[in-house]
C-alpha cells in the first residue's frame, strides 16, 4: 500500500488557460476587459472621493456606496490584472498559495457585495417607511457595525472552503481552464473526495446569496405597500426614483450570479465553457463598471456634486487664462 505525502499531491503552481476554445481572441478580448476595469477604478475611487470630501454627501445611503465602491475595487482588482497579464503576456503560472488568495479575496468581497446591497435595501426602507427616525436609526455607529459584520460573515463563511481546497490532494494536472482561480475549478483537479467543497460552497451561497435575497424582497415589498398608499403622484414617483439606482446595482449584480450559479450546478454540459468563463467575469467586472455610472446619473445629490467640482475647474482655467 502506497501512502502519499500531503506535500506530493500538492502542485507547486497551476497554470490559468484563460478562456478555452477562444485563445486566439485573447488580445481582441482584452481590450473590452481592460477598458471596463479603468471605468470601474475611475469611477469607483472618484465616488469614494466625493462621499469622503463633500459635506453633504455624509448620510448613511452615501456611507453604504462608499462600502459597495471598496468592495467593487477589490472585486474587480483581484483578478482582472492577472486575467490581462494572461490575455497579453501569457503569464499564466500562479503559486498555489497565490490561488488560495486569489480565491479567497474573489469569493469573500462578492459576498460583501451581496450583503452591503441588502445593506442598501434596508437604507432605503427605514429612509421610505420611516423617513422621521431615519438619522436616528442609521446613526454612524450602526452603519459601522452593520458593515462589519457583513464583511465579518463573508470571511467566516469562505475561510473554511479555502481550507477545504487545501486539503485535497491533486494528481490531475495542474491546467485551470479559468482566467482566475475559480474554487470549483481548482477542486476539480483534485483526485480526491470534493463532496465537502460542493456541498459547504452551496451551502455558503445560500447563507449569503439567499439570505440577502430574501432580505431585499422583504425590504421592496414593505417599500412598495407604503409607496402605493402615498396619496400624492409626485411623492411616489420621488419615493420610487430614490430606489432606481439600487434596483440596477441588484440587477448587474444578481443576474450574471445566477448564471454562473446554476450553470456550475446543472449546465455544465449544455453551455460552451468559454461562455461559462466570459460571464463569471463579467460576473466580476460588470457591477463595478455600471455602479458608478448608474449611481452619478441617478443620483441628484452625486450629480450636483460632480457638476460643481467640474465648473470650478473650468473657472479656476479660465481665471487663469
Amino acid at each position: 500500500m502506497i501512502i502519499l505525502n500531503q506535500s506530493d499531491v500538492t502542485p507547486a503552481s497551476f497554470i490559468l488557460n484563460g478562456i478555452p476554445g477562444l485563445e486566439d481572441m485573447h488580445m481582441w478580448i482584452s481590450f473590452p476587459f481592460c477598458s471596463m476595469y479603468v471605468v470601474a477604478m475611475v469611477g469607483n475611487c472618484g465616488l469614494l472621493y466625493l462621499i469622503c470630501y463633500e459635506d453633504s454627501l455624509h448620510r448613511s445611503m452615501y456611507y453604504f456606496l462608499a462600502m459597495l465602491s471598496l468592495t467593487d475595487l477589490v472585486m474587480c482588482s483581484s483578478t482582472i490584472p492577472k486575467a490581462l497579464c494572461i490575455f497579453w503576456f501569457h503569464l499564466k503560472e500562479i503559486r498555489f498559495e497565490e490561488c488560495l488568495v486569489q480565491m479567497f479575496f474573489i469569493h469573500t468581497f462578492t459576498g460583501m457585495e451581496s450583503g452591503v446591497l441588502m445593506l442598501m435595501a434596508l437604507d432605503r426602507y427605514v429612509a421610505i417607511c420611516y423617513p422621521l427616525r431615519y438619522s436616528a436609526i442609521l446613526t454612524n455607529p450602526v452603519i459601522a457595525k452593520v458593515g462589519l459584520a457583513t464583511f465579518l460573515r463573508a470571511v467566516l463563511l469562505i475561510i473554511p472552503l479555502i481550507f477545504f481546497t487545501k486539503r485535497l490532494p491533486y494528481c490531475k494536472g495542474n491546467i485551470i481552464h479559468h482566467t482566475y482561480c475559480d474554487q470549483l475549478s481548482v477542486a476539480k483537479l483534485s483526485c480526491g473526495n470534493i463532496k465537502a467543497n460542493v456541498i459547504y460552497g452551496l451551502m455558503a451561497a445560500l447563507l449569503i446569496g439567499g439570505f440577502d435575497i430574501l432580505c431585499i424582497t422583504i425590504s421592496y415589498t414593505m417599500i412598495l405597500r407604503a409607496v402605493v398608499s402615498l396619496s400624492s403622484a409626485d411623492a411616489r414617483q420621488k419615493a420610487f426614483s430614490t430606489c432606481t439606482a439600487h434596483i440596477c446595482a441588484i440587477v448587474f449584480s444578481y443576474s450574471p450570479a445566477f448564471f454562473c450559479f446554476f450553470f456550475n450546478r446543472f449546465g455544465s454540459h449544455a453551455i460552451p465553457p468559454s461562455c461559462h468563463i466570459i460571464v463569471a467575469n463579467i460576473y466580476l467586472l460588470l457591477p463595478p463598471t455600471m455602479n458608478p455610472i448608474v449611481y452619478g446619473v441617478k443620483t441628484k445629490q452625486i450629480r450636483d456634486c460632480v457638476i460643481r467640482i467640474v465648473s470650478g475647474s473650468k473657472n479656476i482655467k479660465s481665471h487663469s487664462i
